[in-house]
């Protein structure tokens, strides 16, 4: 037999109030949360149904992340200039550790995804995790105070906030490159996919750094932020040994 959408809706309540409560995500509006973990593609297949997916509640997640490690930060490393605060908060506010911290509760699980993200290996895939990951900080800010998020966050993120108080946090290679070649007079960074292979999901990237026109790095990572990264590192050990 058939269900109807009243009663899709009342279980989808019900997985959703167990989700959070299993969790401790302090949400109780569960309109919020359902919006939270709906992915674009599942709008795009029942626009009659539903209208809101969740780039807008990302887009104000990645706002309050931001700001509640950057208020750690600065009262945490009292002594450090802004660029070393810049880099240590780039380490923690990442996809890797957004799509980490959202597997931990298996968020992927309780996405709503289009037919086509779900064949496609969606619910592991790095960039849809950590997109629900803000888009849950968004619906908990909304659902509470500064205070309730601000720990929410801090909680989650303890693991990545550790590794930047033993000082072992992924290095900003590509922050140093711009000021290495701005102390030599030159202007122009750029970053080029030079080739990717392999499925959304499980993707290889080659990226080259271009100075001035001239290719002088090369890298290849999982994602465009690791390859670019090593092809700012090799582009600085070229520049340094000229």
């Amino acid at each position: 037999m058939k269900r109807n959408i009243a009663e899709e809706r009342q279980d989808r309540v019900k997985e959703l109030t167990r989700f959070a409560e299993e969790n401790k995500i302090p949400v109780k509006n569960m309109i919020l949360l359902n919006t939270a973990l709906t992915h674009t593609s599942y709008v795009n297949e029942h626009k009659n149904q539903v209208h809101h997916d969740n780039e807008r509640l990302e887009f104000l997640g990645d706002a309050v992340l931001d700001l509640v490690v950057g208020e750690y930060l600065f009262m945490r490393f009292p002594s450090w200039p802004e660029g070393d605060l810049t880099r240590a908060k780039a380490s923690v506010v990442c996809l890797q550790s957004c799509a980490e911290c959202a597997s931990r509760f298996h968020i992927g699980e309780h996405m709503r995804l289009g037919k086509g993200e779900e064949k496609s290996g969606g619910r592991t895939r790095e960039t849809i995790l950590g997109d629900a990951f803000e888009a849950v900080i968004g619906a908990i800010y909304l659902d509470n105070d500064y205070e309730v998020v601000s720990r929410f966050i801090l909680g989650h993120m303890k693991k990545f906030l550790d590794i930047v108080d033993e000082g072992t946090y992924d290095h900003d290679y590509k922050s140093d490159l711009q000021e290495l070649v701005q102390k030599d007079g030159c202007s122009h960074v750029e970053y080029k996919v030079a080739r990717s292979e392999g499925p959304d999901h499980d993707k290889t990237i080659w990226m080259d750094v271009y100075i001035n026109g001239k290719c002088m790095g090369h890298g290849t990572g999982k994602n465009k932020k690791s390859a670019a990264q090593k092809a700012a590192k090799e582009a600085m050990a070229t520049l340094q040994h000229k």
